[in-house]
């Protein structure tokens, strides 16, 4: 069910906000664009944040929870130049999940994070994602490194962290922190 606060009002409001997503930058890969999020994006995010899925993000959290969460993450791009990027088929058909710079209360450094759909899961694509992210990070944002944040039971982002060559470096509040390093990554 979709909410009226999930609901965009054509108008000026709406212009800026496009306007505001406009200067997110649009990292491409093989599969995926990697684009700012939109309010009909939400769904999509709400179907993970509040399934059985979830509990590699914090949940299963309520749509509200979620909701919070969204925001929270969309608007790092206003306040630390990066933020959640949705991971959208070339074709523009399908959103296939969410890939993210962040950097949440509690958190010692920005973190690279990702999921994805239901639908899309075991393709490679939060890899492909990832290692788009990981470019943009490094070379553009200059970043030295990032950590991905991961429960010690979710094996499927273990063995993605170690694809992307990031190294276990400790714990901080019951999730391994998995440093990921940039002159690995160099262009």
């Amino acid at each position: 069910m979709t909410l009226a606060h999930e609901t965009p009002i054509a108008g000026p409001a709406q212009d800026i906000a496009d306007g505001i997503a406009a200067r997110v930058p649009v990292l491409h890969t093989d599969r995926l664009v990697l684009r700012a999020p939109r309010l009909g994006d939400f769904a999509a995010y709400a179907e993970i944040a509040c399934g059985p899925r979830a509990d590699s993000i914090g949940g299963p959290m309520s749509r509200d929870e979620a909701w919070d969460d969204f925001m929270r993450m969309t608007g790092l791009w206003l306040l630390r130049g990066h933020g959640v990027w949705v991971m959208e088929t070339r074709d523009g058909a399908e959103t296939a999940g969410f890939v993210l710079i962040g950097f949440e209360p509690g958190d010692a450094e920005p973190e690279l994070g990702w999921f994805t759909t239901a639908p899309f899961e075991g393709k490679g694509l939060a890899t492909e994602a990832a290692r788009a992210v990981l470019r943009h990070a490094f070379g553009t944002l200059r970043l030295r490194t990032l950590v991905s944040y991961i429960n010690p039971g979710n094996t499927r982002s273990r063995a993605l962290a170690r694809r992307l060559g990031a190294v276990p470096d400790g714990m901080l509040d019951g999730s391994e922190i998995w440093r990921h390093i940039a002159k690995e990554h160099a262009q």
